[in-house]
């Protein structure tokens, strides 16, 4: 069933249909979806909005237009090439306002996702189609994706967040979400993802963004998780009091299980997650993840099987106990939020300094002195925390010298234990990891890196 309100259509799609999810406590759930053809996307928006699952539709542009290479999305049009996403700049409003026309709408509402640090002529085509929501940041879609400077990636959101701020003149409320509980996708502590999608967001109000989501991706534990979710809570009420946010979770964005049952299972878990926090939206994963872009046909029952775990999960009834992760998230954002009133120049100075520093991410900008290891108990932990502002509150696990093989032992990790819990033949790899691990020297070409979105 899709929460109703008495204001949808007044305001925002996106904005009205999520603010009256997170009243009723509805779990909206949402595909990393996009197709380079349009008859092919409408169909996916219209399998979507049609599933057995309270769902709102997801245009995922292609990495010609996330890199800003519209020559390239212009010569793969021309010579029938496929897309692996939509290529919102060069179909131009005409061509968007058609496929979508008669399938969203306040009922099911839309969010255009890209991966792009420079974001300007991307926010054009989605502010002159009439879609009022996307997400990024510019943080979390520059240091993964690109070795556009910071301080370049900083101006370019600036100017894209005061465009979109720009619909509040006309009665429109957009949306935008931080992408920033996602950095790299995995292996890195939830502290620092907690304090990166809390600075995106002030970021986005600081610029005009009235209507925010702050995001969240499991990681290797559940205990782990939702004390970092509940953290997020915490920080966002106390930081962002009148502002409209919401929390949405992402199903593990690191190397995923290779099994069917091992993927949905995975998803099944989000779902549990996000219903147990209290988050609003959950951004599902298919079975086919670990090989190629899934069909249609696969995200309908990722949908589905995360609306169906979600349906069986009771929100947490009392706070887990606490491991300091709060802590160390606003010993960071407020270290950041120190530097400049300007958040903008503070992000800067903060990964100059070292105060935001990203494990093993190549990034020219981020100081790469920090590293992670997964515990014995599952949960990511730092090994080194560089010039963050948090060595009074955590201790480290002391590693030796990472190598090749630890490293992807630890990207791992997720994978083989979903997969191996679905297989008769393999009993499930629940406790590898040791503070031991090795953690410390930095990686070449093995950096985790995950898909833009």
């Amino acid at each position: 069933m899709r929460p109703s309100d008495p204001g949808a259509g007044l305001g925002g799609a996106f904005h009205d249909f999520l603010n009256a999810a997170r009243r009723s406590r509805t779990l909206v759930v949402q595909p990393r979806m996009g197709f380079g053809d349009p008859a092919r996307m409408r169909a996916g928006l219209i399998a979507t909005k049609g599933a057995a699952a309270t769902t709102v539709g997801t245009l995922t542009l292609d990495s010609f237009t996330r890199v800003g290479d519209f020559t390239a999305v212009e010569r793969a049009l021309r010579e029938g090439r496929c897309l692996n996403g939509y290529p919102i700049v060069n179909f131009g409003t005409t061509t968007t306002k058609a496929m979508l026309d008669g399938v969203c709408g306040t009922d099911f509402p839309l969010q255009v996702r890209h991966g792009s640090p420079l974001p300007g002529r991307i926010f054009d085509a989605l502010i002159d189609a009439g879609i009022d929501a996307t997400e990024g940041g510019p943080i979390s879609y520059c240091l993964p994706y690109s070795r556009t400077p910071v301080r370049k990636s900083v101006e370019a959101w600036r100017e894209a967040c005061r465009k979109l701020a720009s619909l509040r003149d006309r009665g429109v409320e957009p949306h935008l979400e931080s992408f920033g509980g996602c950095m790299l996708g995995q292996l890195c502590p939830p502290s620092l993802l907690i304090a990166i999608t809390v600075l995106e967001g002030l970021f986005f109000r600081q610029h005009g963004i009235h209507s925010i989501s702050l995001s969240y991706a499991q990681q290797t534990s559940p205990e782990q998780d939702e004390e970092a979710v509940l953290a997020l809570h915490e920080i966002a009420a106390e930081l962002m009091p009148t502002t409209a946010w919401h929390v949405v979770i992402y199903a593990y964005m690191g190397l995923y299980p290779s099994t069917a049952p091992g993927a949905l299972g995975l998803v099944a878990d989000a779902a549990r997650l996000a219903v147990r926090t209290g988050a609003t939206r959950l951004i599902v994963k298919t079975a086919a993840e670990a090989e190629r872009i899934p069909s249609i046909a696969e995200n309908v029952t990722a949908l589905e099987v995360a609306d169906a775990a979600a349906r069986g999960t009771d929100r947490r009834s009392a706070a887990p106990a606490s491991t300091g992760i709060k802590a160390e998230a606003r010993a960071l954002i407020d270290a950041v939020l120190d530097l400049n009133d300007d958040i903008g120049k503070a992000l800067v100075r903060a990964f100059a300094q070292g105060y935001l520093d990203v494990p093993y991410c190549l990034h020219p900008d981020n100081a790469g002195r920090t590293r992670s290891v997964i515990s014995d108990r599952g949960r990511l932990e730092w090994s080194r925390t560089g010039s963050l502002p948090i060595d009074h509150l955590t201790p480290t696990h002391q590693a030796e010298q990472l190598t090749s093989a630890g490293l992807l032992f630890a990207l791992s990790y997720v994978k083989s234990r979903y997969d191996d819990a679905h297989s008769a033949h393999v009993r499930p790899r629940e406790s590898h990891f040791t503070s031991s691990t090795p953690t410390s020297s930095t990686p070449t070409s093995s950096t985790p890196r995950v898909r833009p979105e």
